[in-house]
């Protein structure tokens, strides 16, 4: 694989983690959103990581050898909503309360959350750690023929 592969699978995974971040992010904001237009508590979401074989451009294509066509990177597949079944705690003031005074929350436990954004902004921090480092061979490649 040349370094410019090695670059594009980097960048699918940074936009990646970027999507993860940003639905875990959505998951913390809405932990106690009880009503949403679709009727219901909000429910929380997963992002479904998967592979993909990385278009290539022109450029690319002049420089990849046959190895590098089995290069693949990292795309979401779908964000899917969770299956778990609502929270339900006995509030029969709140005004979404049901005829039994229970309120339905979403199944969001906050510290599993932040968990789940610190992965994913590790996972975004070493992928930019990965760029610059292939950025430096790039350079020191271009200054050795130069």
């Amino acid at each position: 694989m040349n370094l410019f592969g090695v670059l594009e699978i980097n960048s699918s995974a940074l936009t990646a983690e970027r999507e993860r971040a940003e639905v875990t992010a959505s998951n913390m904001a809405n932990a106690q959103t009880t009503r949403t237009p679709g009727g219901g508590p909000y429910k929380k979401q997963w992002v479904v990581f998967g592979t993909e074989r990385p278009g290539k451009s022109q450029f690319a294509l002049t420089l990849s050898r046959f190895g590098d066509l089995h290069a693949r990177g990292v795309k979401v597949e779908q964000v899917v909503e969770d299956k778990a079944p609502p929270l339900r705690r006995y509030e029969p003031g709140h005004p979404d309360a049901d005829a039994d005074g229970y309120v339905a929350y979403p199944d969001i436990n906050p510290v599993e959350e932040m968990v789940n954004l610190m992965g994913a902004a590790q996972a975004y921090q070493l992928n930019v750690s990965a760029v610059q480092a292939t950025k430096a061979m790039i350079s020191e490649t271009l200054q050795l023929l130069t």
